[in-house]
């Protein structure tokens, strides 16, 4: 099992409407892929970044379902939020492999 972690660093302005967009339409939207077994959202408490810091979260059965998914749906999905929040965010993406 995999973990893709989309960390998102958005100005104070656009935090609310970001979650609840996240809420009601990406995450939906990302899971209807079919290609996530579970997901969650986070607030990072202590984040150094000014602003406000959120992780999406989403666990992935293996490697050929992550990649399928950055392949056929990222970048639309991706482009979503860049349109409707640009230049008001920061994201890093990154995969990580449960081992304990």
């Amino acid at each position: 099992m995999l973990l893709y972690n989309v960390t998102l660093i958005l100005e104070d302005t656009a935090a609310e409407e970001w979650l609840k967009w996240m809420n009601e339409i990406h995450i939906p939207e990302v899971m209807a892929t079919g290609m996530f077994v579970s997901h969650r959202l986070l607030k990072v408490i202590d984040s150094p970044n000014e602003g406000v810091t959120y992780c999406a979260q989403y666990v992935v059965d293996n490697l050929e379902n992550y990649n399928e998914y950055q392949e056929k749906y990222a970048p639309a999905l991706q482009e979503g939020l860049n349109e409707k929040f640009k230049n008001r965010f920061v994201a890093y993406r990154s995969l990580m492999e449960f081992v304990g």
